[in-house]
């Protein structure tokens, strides 16, 4: 059993995302770039394929909803990656530091299967990962209790001695309820000062 680790979202606390990095490129106006993507392409819509949905029963349905918008819809399917611009700053340093000392790294993250595919592969630094676990392929997500079960056994921790890293307060008492300490991401310095107080890093 892993006595110490951490373990990592990606969205938010590693990677900047936002459907709108994409979708200002495709639209104009400001005012129709809100419109789309709090009606047509919305985050609550994407989660259907965090949770397990296959794109291609999504897009399809979608188009046939918003028939004029047909072509952003496929950009979504198409482009995804470009969602999600970079990484969030100092996040990855703190990645690496923490893989260089040594400490087991893991990740729980809500992200689509057939996007993950696409995105793992430009990212090395997963590479210092032990194991992810992606929503879209497991059809578990944060904040489920099962997705937290699953972590602990699959990834053959010590829930006690492990720190989970989300930006989501709902995803964070998830998994403080299936007993893994909790921070609640902001920004890296945040993060940094939490990892040191804790003995991950040294100070």
């Amino acid at each position: 059993m892993i006595r110490q680790s951490v373990i990592f979202d990606v969205g938010k606390v590693l990677f900047d995302w936002d459907l709108r990095h994409l979708f200002a490129k495709l639209i104009d106006d400001p005012a129709e770039l809100e419109w789309f993507v709090t009606h047509v392409v919305t985050s609550e819509w994407h989660f259907q394929h965090d949770a397990g949905r296959p794109l291609a029963e999504m897009v399809p349905e979608r188009k046939a909803e918003f028939p004029a918008h047909g072509a952003l819809i496929d950009a979504y399917a198409t482009r995804f990656n470009e969602t999600i611009p970079g990484p969030v700053p100092g996040s990855l340093d703190l990645v690496a530091r923490l893989d260089e000392a040594g400490v087991p790294l893991f990740a729980i993250t809500n992200f689509g299967h057939e996007f993950w595919q696409a995105f793992r592969p430009t990212q090395p630094v997963f590479d210092r990962f032990r194991d992810i676990i992606v929503s879209g392929t497991e059809r578990l997500t944060k904040p489920d209790a099962a997705i937290y079960a699953l972590a602990i056994e699959r990834f053959g921790i010590d829930p006690a001695g492990a720190l989970f890293v989300d930006d989501n307060a709902a995803n964070v008492a998830g998994a403080e309820a299936a007993g893994i300490a909790a921070h609640l991401f902001s920004d890296a310095a945040g993060l940094e000062a939490e990892l040191a107080a804790r003995g991950f890093l040294a100070r």
